[in-house]
């Protein structure tokens, strides 16, 4: 046998879904009941990494647990995973070392196809002796579009996008079974990836849909006048809007049989597939991500095995980031690491909205999805260097990401993340950097170029070390020609990294960690926004450059980073550089090439003008108060679902018992946000509501119910928020 060597740090091999999920299953109550303690306790347990390549953990003194990736570094069958105690394949260690393992990704070598229940129709044209064929009779009704169309594929990763906004993500979609829903769910009609927002159009149909009227799962009702408040719909039977409005909203009921399979339509498969996937999500969303432990998770990843087998891409994918996201959450040693509860309900909320569309055979071919295939771009690329990212993951990962723009404005990325935490996110800023013969440093690259023959890019927009990659190191150009100052935000594309968003802004003053700045937009003033530290931790340096870019007001600067998704007047930059032709600007060195990493980089008094050519900004004409930023009253819609995310169903339904959730709805409806007011006071009296029977038994499950009804909130969220950002950033 090889001798092992101990690695503490070695990180478990991925398993597949189904392999997980089937361990978990074959465990008793009792120890599923012990299968949450039994994971934490394997992050302090030390690793060892046989020379063969298999993995070994010590879970007690007669305990060995063993695992035994493949060829492509996956455990990917049951007997790949083995233990030496007596219970055996059924027992605690092995389904808790599968359990704390990072999930795989299960993408089909293959080329996307017709799904496994596809049937071909009857011969249009029979036979004119009237024979009859000897095979079986084909089926009625045909499966999905067999060549769904490959830009109909969204990821859903991130990256994390898509996690993003985004991982913002698009906004779903529900159903619930046999209950008059009281949510508003608005349809989207192509749907935008995870991370994304839907475009102001989309969020504008959400407002007036979700202004119309409420939703009834029970089945169509007379038409009649809209309800004036979803909290105050009546139980009898809503109304179902008409005219504009009620293309705008859908009505889907789960109780009666599902619709008969036609041409373009999901085959009853993946309409099944589709309700396990809904089923398992509107559980995890139920308990929340503090309860939703391994058995829960468990149950997600059985419904993913059952998805790929159906052939629903797009929905195994999001089912997939969502674990990885509940995870990530729920990892003791990620606290350096921000906007998680956000991530996690852009994953949440595209799961909900694919399966709850697929769940009512929705003929639309992107819900189905395509394969992830890494893509090769015609011609040599030329990038550009813009900036380093420090990058602090789940699991004490931590590393960098280069991003890099070519000549059209697209952008890619160049990572190097493994464990070591926030200390190698430190260490990685000047580390080597590889691309098969190419040999650099990310510092240098990030100032400099790259010329990359024969590239392989994967569907995030990273760059990848395949076979027949070369790369030549190129000189870069100044940083005011490589990223313009109204970069869009939000601007998608397929098989790129998302853009950051840039600008010029004038130091106003400090406020604790942040810093006020006023955005430049000519000669008519710009709005007041703030500058918020990408990381917190102390091993990074951005938050020591944003409290000395605070201290000299007046000073002008361009900014490049991302939009805070809980804060539309927040960003979070990345690099800071001279403002071209300003007087009163960043003076930094020739070798930094205009740009300073707030991430590695460490501002000096020497990179500031003099303190006599740094006057004060002119006294406003206002008030200080009213100089701020004010955030938006979608703020108070956005704690809620997150809270309800986080915490679970009891966690969402405390507002509607405080006195508070009054003084939220006259805030929104202050605002403008009179949709939202009426979905937020409907969530906390969803939630909220418990039916019990006359012995105080609960007396129907109405969780199908509670999420369609966050969902239709965390849609009109999502929507909205991208309309004002879009606005304030992107003019």
């Amino acid at each position: 046998m090889t001798p092992p060597r101990e690695d503490t740090g070695a990180p478990l091999p991925p398993v597949a879904p189904a392999v997980s999920a089937a361990a978990v299953e074959s465990l008793t109550t009792r120890l599923r009941g012990r299968l949450d303690q039994a994971v934490a306790s394997l992050a302090t347990t030390p690793v060892e990494l046989a020379e063969d390549g298999t993995y070994g953990i010590r879970c007690g003194a007669d305990a060995w647990v063993t695992l035994a990736p493949g060829p492509s570094g996956t455990i990917t069958s049951a007997d790949q995973a083995r233990c030496t105690c007596l219970l055996s394949p059924r027992c605690l260690h092995r389904a808790a070392a599968l359990a704390a393992s990072p999930v795989a990704d299960t993408i089909p070598s293959r080329e996307p196809g017709p799904s496994p229940d596809y049937d071909p129709p009857a011969d249009p044209d029979p036979s004119p002796e009237g024979s009859q064929p000897t095979g079986p009779v084909p089926s009625a009704g045909p499966g999905p579009d067999p060549d769904p169309s490959p830009e109909g594929f969204q990821s859903a990763g991130p990256v994390p996008s898509a996690a993003a906004v985004s991982s913002a993500g698009p906004g779903p979609d529900p159903s619930p079974e046999e209950a008059r829903s009281a949510a508003v769910v608005p349809p989207a009609k192509p749907v935008p990836p995870a991370g994304h927002a839907p475009s102001a159009e989309g969020a504008a149909s959400a407002e007036g849909a979700a202004s119309a009227g409420p939703v009834s799962s029970a089945g169509p009702a007379l038409p009649t006048e809209a309800a004036p408040s979803v909290a105050a719909a009546p139980s009898a039977g809503p109304a179902l809007p008409t005219g504009p409005a009620a293309r705008a909203v859908r009505t889907v009921s789960t109780a009666g049989p599902v619709p008969p399979a036609v041409p373009g339509r999901p085959s009853a498969a993946q309409v099944r597939a589709a309700g396990g996937l809904w089923t398992a999500a509107s559980a995890v969303l139920a308990a929340g991500a503090v309860a939703a432990g391994a058995v829960p998770q468990a149950e997600l990843l059985r419904a993913v095995h059952t998805a790929r087998l159906a052939g629903l891409h797009r929905a195994e994918g999001a089912a997939l980031a969502v674990v990885r996201h509940l995870r990530a959450t729920r990892d003791p040693q990620g606290a350096h690491r921000a906007h998680r509860a956000d991530e996690l309900v852009a994953a949440l909320r595209e799961l909900l909205l694919v399966t709850h569309r697929l769940k009512a055979a929705d003929p639309d071919p992107e819900l189905i999805g395509g394969v992830p295939h890494n893509h090769r771009p015609d011609g040599a690329l030329r990038l550009h260097g813009v900036c380093r990212e420090p990058v602090v993951g789940p699991g004490g990962a931590g590393g960098v990401v280069t991003h890099l723009v070519d000549d059209t404005g697209r952008w890619y990325t160049l990572r190097d993340v493994g464990p070591g935490g926030p200390a190698r996110a430190r260490r990685a800023g000047t580390a080597h950097v590889a691309v098969r013969s190419f040999l650099s440093d990310h510092e240098r690259l990030s100032r400099g170029g790259l010329v990359v023959t024969g590239a392989v890019v994967a569907p995030d927009g990273r760059l990848l070390a395949e076979r027949g990659v070369r790369a030549t190191f190129a000189a870069g150009r100044p940083w005011a020609d490589a990223v313009a100052a109204t970069a869009a935000p939000d601007r998608p594309g397929s098989g790129h990294a998302p853009p950051l968003t840039g600008c010029d802004v004038r130091i106003v003053a400090a406020e604790g960690e942040e810093v006020l700045v006023r955005v430049l937009t000519g000669d008519a003033p710009g709005p007041t926004v703030r500058l918020a530290p990408a990381h917190r931790h102390p091993a990074l340096a951005h938050t020591a450059n944003l409290r000395r870019l605070g201290a000299c007001p007046g000073l002008e600067v361009r900014v490049l980073g991302r939009v805070d998704p809980g804060r539309v007047t927040t960003l979070r930059p990345l690099a800071v550089g001279p403002v071209p032709g300003a007087a009163t600007t960043l003076r930094l060195p020739q070798e930094w090439r205009d740009r300073a990493d707030l991430g590695y980089d460490l501002l000096a008094d020497a990179h500031f003008p003099a303190v006599a050519h740094c006057p004060p900004p002119p006294r406003p004409r206002t008030a200080a108060a009213d100089a701020r930023p004010v955030d938006s009253p979608l703020r108070r819609i956005r704690d809620l679902v997150e809270l309800a995310v986080t915490g679970g169903r009891r966690a969402a339904a405390e507002p509607a018992r405080d006195g508070d959730r009054a003084g939220h709805v006259a805030a929104l409806r202050r605002g403008g946000f009179a949709t939202g007011a009426d979905l937020f006071a409907a969530l906390g009296a969803v939630a909220a509501r418990r039916p019990r029977d006359n012995f105080g038994r609960p007396a129907r499950d109405d969780q199908d119910q509670y999420a369609a009804q966050w969902l239709a909130t965390a849609v009109y969220l999502t929507g909205t928020e991208g309309a004002l950002a879009r606005g304030l950033w992107h003019r």
